[in-house]
Parts: structure tokens; sequence; C-alpha cells
């Protein structure tokens, strides 16, 4: 059942625990959503209370299939979900205040998932886009 906004904050202040699915940012559908947006989209906003804040056992990023096929599906995904996984697993003190800090460890990641036979789109774009120059594992 679709819920729409504010429901991790009602749910925690419950007491109850929560998966958060951010519709403001982590739908992977939604092409103009970088994976920049990806990874500085917080989880816990408006979630003040530390305790209710400790019910936030985890996150997700969803998609709408009519939206892709299987010829799009990992360039669909990839690196935006990977954006969004490195933000829910890092500890908050932790966490980039600037996506750009980031970049070298996706581009890295990418790079392995390519190698790997894995589709991932590149780092120059929104969604599926094509790459602006031949791929390449290096690191600057």
């Amino acid at each position: 059942m679709w819920l729409g906004r504010g429901v991790a904050q009602q749910v925690v202040a419950s007491g109850l625990r929560c998966i958060v699915s951010n519709q403001d940012k982590w739908y992977l559908h939604y092409l103009d959503t970088t994976w920049q947006e990806f990874y500085m989209n917080e989880p816990l906003t408006n979630i003040t209370n530390s305790k209710q804040q400790k019910l936030v056992i985890g996150g997700e990023v969803c998609m709408w299939g009519e939206y892709i096929d299987g010829s799009d599906i990992e360039q669909t995904i990839w690196p935006r979900a990977a954006a969004a996984a490195e933000r829910l697993w890092t500890p908050y003190d932790k966490l980039a205040k600037d996506a750009s800090e980031v970049t070298g460890r996706l581009a890295y990641f990418r790079c392995l998932l390519n190698q790997r036979g894995v589709a991932a789109a590149p780092l120059s774009g929104p969604g599926r886009v094509a790459p602006f120059e031949p791929g390449s594992c290096y690191v600057q």
C-alpha cells in the first residue's frame, strides 16, 4: 500500500522499527536523479529524537518496473544504488559532507561491476546515460 511522505516518522514515533524507503530521492526510475542526490539524501530527515533514530534499521531504493526492461535495468540501478548503500552503512559522523568526496570510490566500484559484466552507468550524468569517454579503472 502506498502511504506517502512522513511514514517513517510516524512509525518510529510509535516505537516501532522501520526500513526507510525514501520517496524523495531513492526511486531509481527517476532518471534525472543523480548518484550525488542518492548519496546526499538523509534517511533520518525529520527524525530528530536519538531513540527514534535507532529504530530506523535500514533503507532501500525502489524502482517501478514499467520504466525499464532487460536492456537497461543494470544501468538504471548502478551506480546510484551503490551511492545510497554507502550512505546507509556509513556512520553519520564519517559521512562525506560533499558527494564529490566519494566519486573515486564509486568510479572504482563501477569499474569492478563493468569488469564482472554488469553494465553500470557512468558517474557523469543522471540515470542511464551514454559515457562521455571510454571507461577505465583508473581513479584520479
